[in-house]
């Protein structure tokens, strides 16, 4: 390979599709390295193999018509592909996701990582999709297929870090990455270099017009000190975008950044909306919990009618936290009672289901379903999955010691953990069984499929599609009273004029609310619920959703 400008090296050989390849590197006073390609497309095995030749052109798209959907009609269901089994097992869901009324799959993370079983954060060949889960044609013919069924695809991609098995850029590249800056996984990636901007840039490039995905989720960008290139990202992918196409950016960021939700960023996951929600539900209040222990009704207020809880206020540690949020539209924020952090970040990877009363969840989903902000569920929300989905890895010899080691060190100052005997039964994330475990068991839905919880989303989502998707855009807050210890009373004026109010109890007992008269549409998440008309107390565990005509709204 020939030196050129900017420390990059070249050659030109003629290779026929599937052929396999590496680099050989070697660096002064080192003996060489074989290495994959940093920016491989496919891999001849797992990540420390050969990469391969691929045709990025080849697949016959079915779908050319397809340009997206809008994003308020948004309705996200975040899934593994490993544990639904692998992309064409995902493709097999699709109809039934449809039927139900998701109109967005969102895959956790794909890139190649080490072993055949992961999260997929520990990911390191971010070009190149996991091969344990099906070759590029497999994902081009699952996304195809998706948009045949009218469903989004987003993805969830990693560019704050690369895992601890497989990487090779610190052995050839070490300028790659910063000593003088440190993320929770080692060296900052350094993103004041062009061709490490470039690198990622493009990468986010390839799955949005190569792969036909229709969006990003970005994960951890607080782990990214250098909003620029965040900017910069936006524009580009924008400038790349045909007009007509809808492609949708979002964020997690725990620093609650509202500004970036101005600059070229459709909405952030909205942590503070799932962690009030889960201590009203819970009761639970430690580790960052701890933060929405005191004042917690009032917090889920000031989510519901302003977006984020944090906006500048000062978290357990003292430190001021967030942006003011209550300019941005309630779409500017993705909403969730689960997903996998909030559930795999448990020791036991436990669900709300086995953690708290069914008819509040089934009043807090209501919520989630109804509201103006953009909903998110975990893959087997929809029939009240009461298994676990914990955190696995496919690590060996001393790094899976040191995974399992640190997983259970994650808990040792929680109550329950104290004892290292009781940390000790905190699974082992490369156990075999912690992944068999953490699969849906698909015969629980289809034994469930037409029972109340199933029957719940149906309802919601037809709700949400007939009555809320046209009036969504333009959508603005009108506030939210608190009217009880776990209870709150919240209304919008949607684009159109109409007036949309939720009424939510997660208490025990009934309280004294306004309902909303006249009304042309009432919700009711009870399952076996009396005369709505009748009611002039908002009964426990209850969430109300009223449709409003335009001249009944008042000042609120």
């Amino acid at each position: 390979m020939q030196p050129q400008q900017g420390g990059w090296f070249s050659v030109e050989a003629e290779c026929p599709p599937r052929s396999a390849y590496r680099y050989r590197v070697k660096s002064a006073g080192a003996e060489p390295v074989e290495v994959p390609d940093p920016a491989s497309r496919a891999q001849a095995g797992d990540v420390q193999g050969a990469s391969l030749v691929t045709e990025p052109d080849n697949y016959a798209w079915r779908h050319n018509q397809w340009h997206g959907r809008p994003w308020h009609e948004a309705v996200i269901y975040e899934l593994h592909v490993g544990a639904l089994g692998g992309f064409d097992g995902v493709r097999e869901h699709l109809p039934r996701l449809a039927a139900l009324g998701v109109t967005a799959i969102e895959l956790m993370p794909i890139a190649e990582f080490s072993g055949a079983r992961n999260w997929g954060y520990d990911g390191v060949l971010p070009y190149a999709a996991e091969a344990s889960y099906g070759t590029p044609e497999q994902l081009k013919q699952l996304i195809d297929a998706a948009h045949g069924h009218g469903l989004m695809v987003l993805l969830d991609v990693v560019y704050n870090h690369f895992g601890p098995d497989g990487n090779y850029l610190h052995s050839y590249a070490s300028s790659f990455f910063r000593e003088d800056q440190h993320t929770p996984w080692g060296a900052a990636i350094d993103f004041r270099k062009r061709p490490v901007r470039d690198f990622f840039i493009d990468n986010a490039l390839m799955w949005l017009f190569e792969y036909r995905f229709d969006g990003l989720r970005f994960d951890a960008v607080h782990a990214i000190e250098d909003d620029t290139f965040l900017q910069e990202m936006a524009q580009r992918i924008r400038q790349h975008t045909p007009h007509g196409r809808h492609i949708w950016l979002n964020l997690e960021n725990e620093h609650n950044q509202a500004q970036l939700l101005r600059q070229g960023y459709d909405a952030q996951w909205n942590d503070d909306g799932h962690n009030v929600l889960h201590v009203l539900l819970t009761g639970e209040t430690e580790h960052y919990y701890a933060d929405y222990e005191d004042d917690t009704i009032n917090k889920l207020a000031r989510c519901l009618s302003e977006g984020f809880v944090f906006q500048g206020h000062t978290n357990r540690h003292g430190k001021a936290r967030g942006e003011p949020s209550g300019h941005l539209s309630p779409q500017a924020f993705v909403l969730f009672l689960q997903n996998h952090d909030q559930i795999g970040n448990r020791a036991f990877g436990e669900r709300l289901a086995r953690l708290c009363p069914e008819p509040a969840l089934r009043a807090a989903t209501t919520l989630l379903l109804a509201s103006p902000m953009v909903p998110l569920m975990f893959m087997g929300d929809e029939w009240a999955a009461d298994q676990p989905f914990q955190f696995f890895t496919d690590f060996h010899g001393e790094l899976a010691e040191a995974v399992r080691k640190g997983r259970r060190s994650e808990f040792k100052d929680l109550s329950a953990f104290k004892d290292p005997d009781q940390r000790s039964r905190i699974p082992d994330p490369n156990a075999d069984s912690t992944f068999e475990a953490s699969r849906p068991r698909l015969a629980d839905f289809e034994a469930r499929q037409d029972g109340p919880w199933v029957s719940l989303y149906r309802e919601l989502l037809t709700l949400r599609r007939r009555e809320l998707f046209h009036r969504l855009p333009g959508s603005r807050s009108q506030g939210c009273k608190v009217i009880g210890p776990k209870a709150v009373s919240a209304r919008w004026r949607l684009g159109d004029g109409t007036g949309l109010q939720i009424d939510l109890n997660l208490g025990e007992q009934p309280v004294d609310c306004e309902l909303p008269f006249p009304t042309w549409r009432i919700f009711d998440s009870r399952e076996n619920a009396t005369d709505t008309a009748e009611l002039r107390k908002l009964p426990a565990y209850c969430a109300l959703v009223s449709m409003l005509p335009g001249d009944a709204l008042e000042a609120y």
